[in-house]
């Protein structure tokens, strides 16, 4: 029988913020989005109080203030490097590893003897080595093992630790009654509503009690592979690579409105090259770039432009992606308007090695090839953006705030924590 274990960072932003201030244990603490503008994370603590989570953080910004929390703008930098050390942990645990997401893998376990022992060692490994709290949840099939970590962090008496593995039928389905059908991997919000309407299915046993067939013909196969997982037959199995994107994405919005076409240029330059070395990462060409812009959809005559410029040919080139998404930022600017997001889009990606050759176009000089390839080592090596076109420095007035971001203590050496 196939084994799956689940294993995540319990309020993994939080618990990497904690690591590097121990005088934050056991207080509230929340992490915000890009520009501070939204709660994305909270401590058990912060929830605890009652606020309002994963809303604006205006909002709660005075209750925060009143009750000590602390709050961190988010500092992926940090917490993808924590990511980083926790998964090469977990990867000597199992043959098979599987990683979700930034804070979440699953081990392939079949075969393995005592996996609620070895759950407990990870446990232990991940805490002892890097600091961060976590559960696991060992089931016959992923949705299970997801449903088990849910139980592991949600009773406490089970010590991080939940397997279905040698429970009765009877203590399972009861679990799996308690459990509304919107928890279970592959539902979620957007689907229980219309489960619980149309076919009276409000919990996880009445979605794994329910006739395949019925499920296929009203929700399709994905959510009938769901309900045979939900009864024990795997029918996921883990993907050992992620595929390659199909698009990649890279937009913000800016920390104050933008009115010039400098600021918009710098922004759009900079999200072309955070996209292209993703790109030149997965080892594919873009055939097509979109650009867009905003003002804010709350102000008197919103505006939003949008274009999409081909590439011929097919290209992974910086200097040709951020050529192109000036031409179509010209395009759709319009003056007199205070814009509040820029970002782009790489569409049409295909294998480097599959390039469609174009008979009307220049030939691709193989020196660009290694001046990005050059340009994406001096920037591994010493920090994003070290190296940069102009265009990105136009102007710096567009980015972000960060205001209450944590150093990267793991990722610059020169915000390397003191210890004194």
């Amino acid at each position: 029988m196939s084994a799956f274990a689940l294993v995540d960072g319990n309020s993994f932003y939080a618990s990497c913020e904690r690591v590097f201030r121990p005088d934050l244990i056991g207080k509230p603490i929340v992490v915000l989005s890009n520009n501070d503008g939204c709660v994305v994370a909270a401590s058990a603590e912060a929830k605890a109080l009652g606020l309002k989570m994963f809303g604006p953080y205006f909002e709660i910004a005075d209750q925060c203030r009143e009750y000590g929390v602390t709050v961190f703008s988010s500092n992926y930098a940090l917490y993808g490097d924590m990511s980083r050390r926790m998964m090469a942990i977990l990867a000597d645990f199992a043959p098979r590893q599987e990683i979700y997401s930034i804070d979440e893998c699953f081990l392939q376990l079949d075969g393995l003897e005592d996996k609620q022992e070895r759950a407990r060692a990870m446990r232990e490994n991940i805490w002892r080595r890097i600091g961060i709290p976590a559960c696991v949840g060992i089931g016959p099939s992923k949705t299970l093992a997801k449903l088990a970590n849910h139980l592991a962090k949600k009773h406490a008496e089970h010590g991080g630790v939940f397997s279905w593995e040698g429970r009765p039928e009877p203590e399972i389905d009861a679990l799996l009654a308690a459990i509304p059908v919107g928890k279970v991997w592959g539902v979620g919000p957007r689907l229980a509503p219309r489960l619980a309407e149309e076919l009276e299915i409000t919990s996880a046993l009445e979605l794994k009690r329910a006739d395949p067939r019925l499920i296929q013909r009203s929700f399709g196969v994905t959510l009938e592979r769901t309900a045979r997982e939900l009864a024990g037959v795997s029918c996921l199995a883990l993907a050992d690579i992620a595929p390659p994107r199909q698009q990649i994405i890279s937009s913000r919005s800016f920390g104050e409105k933008a009115a010039r076409l400098e600021t918009l240029a710098s922004a759009v330059s900079f999200h072309v090259a955070h996209a292209a070395e993703k790109l030149r990462a997965q080892q594919s060409v873009a055939s097509l770039i979109a650009i867009s812009i905003r003002t804010s959809p709350h102000q008197e005559d919103p505006y939003r432009g949008y274009t999409v410029i081909p590439l011929s040919p097919a290209t992974d080139d910086t200097l040709a992606l951020t050529r192109a998404a000036l031409n179509g930022l010209r395009q759709i600017f319009r003056p007199g308007r205070r814009y509040l997001k820029a970002g782009i889009v790489l569409l049409e990606l295909a294998p480097r090695a599959l390039r469609q050759t174009d008979l009307f176009s220049e030939p691709v000089d193989p020196r660009r090839a290694q001046l990005m390839k050059t340009l994406d080592a001096i920037n591994q090596a010493h920090g994003r953006g070290k190296i940069k076109l102009a265009s990105e420095a136009l102007t710096a007035d567009w980015e972000m705030r960060k205001d209450q971001r944590s150093p990267c203590y793991t990722t610059d050496i020169r915000q390397l924590l003191e210890v004194r």
